[in-house]
């Protein structure tokens, strides 16, 4: 439980830093390069594909030989046509 607590406080400080950050940069002519790296920073990692796992790995992954099938069948499905 401390550690769900803590890893929630951290999360709020460093997105409050950075939601500092970025504001500092728009609004005040004075924001330096430290205000930019942070940023940065932040930006880079939301782009990080943490939630990726190999295909082989992941749970109802369809192989690139079989993604047209898959496709024409939940199209099939949505509608409620028999195939």
């Amino acid at each position: 439980m401390a550690g769900r607590i803590a890893r929630r406080g951290a999360a709020l400080v460093l997105g409050a830093l950075w939601w500092f950050s970025v504001l500092r940069l728009a609004l005040v002519s004075d924001a330096g390069v430290l205000e930019g790296a942070v940023a940065a920073g932040g930006w880079g990692l939301s782009l990080l594909p943490v939630h990726c796992v190999p295909k082989s790995r992941a749970a109802g992954a369809v192989g690139s030989d079989r993604w047209w099938d898959h496709w024409r069948e939940a199209w099939r499905r949505s509608r409620g046509l028999r195939g």
